[in-house]
């Protein structure tokens, strides 16, 4: 999942990292900032998930508390995926043996289309819509899902406004062509990409093919 950390939140990440658990006061005196500073930072880490808050029994007075990174605070402290995906996707594209690289191309579709979770076909497209829409933002993507007018009936259009595979897609449309056939499989209809980042939109829209 994606989170809202900037490199100054990395930055906080990696010190309380090395501390280990820490109190504000001791947050403060490391970082030489204000209390007001470092607990309006602690509060946006918290519900980002990347840090954790334990209460410390104190032998008068209040409990105070310590802090320490949650797993995911130490994942997203190694989180090189913007290298390492782009590097990944190109060897696989590479495999000269063609049943190998065909394997491999869908199981990684199906790790895919498992993350996100088929919508129950029989349901109203717009409902599976909202189903792919939900299972995206719990990934931290910016998705927006939007009803447009065709003739009598109205159509869920889907938007993407942070690209999950930006870097990728510059390199080898094949990428786009790959999540677009994982939200088929999702939504249970063809889908078609009207807009695109790599053709320098502002989002990429996904809109269902009616038969």
């Amino acid at each position: 999942m994606q989170t809202s950390a900037d490199n100054t939140d990395q930055q906080f990440l990696a010190r309380l990292n090395r501390l280990g658990d820490s109190t504000v006061q001791e947050l403060c005196t490391d970082l030489g900032v204000t209390a007001t500073a470092i607990r309006l930072r602690l509060t946006r880490l918290l519900a980002d998930g990347l840090i954790e808050r334990e209460a410390v029994p104190a032998t008068r007075g209040r409990p105070s508390h310590v802090y320490r990174l949650t797993a995911a605070g130490r994942r997203h402290l190694g989180d090189d995926y913007g290298e390492l995906a782009p590097m990944l996707w190109r060897e696989v594209r590479q495999i000269e043996d063609d049943g190998i690289r065909k394997r491999l191309m869908s199981r990684l579709r199906q790790a895919l289309v498992d993350r996100y979770g088929s919508a129950q076909v029989d349901a109203p497209l717009s409902e599976r819509f909202q189903h792919l829409q939900q299972a995206l933002t719990q990934q931290g993507f910016q998705v927006e899902l939007e009803q447009r007018r065709q003739g009598d009936d109205l159509l869920p259009v889907l938007r993407e406004h942070s690209c999950p595979y930006h870097d990728l897609a510059i390199e080898d449309s094949s990428i786009c062509d790959l999540e677009q056939s994982v939200f088929e499989e999702v939504l249970g209809v063809p889908v078609t990409l009207t807009r695109c980042c790599r053709d320098g939109d502002a989002c990429c829209q996904f809109e269902p093919v009616l038969t």
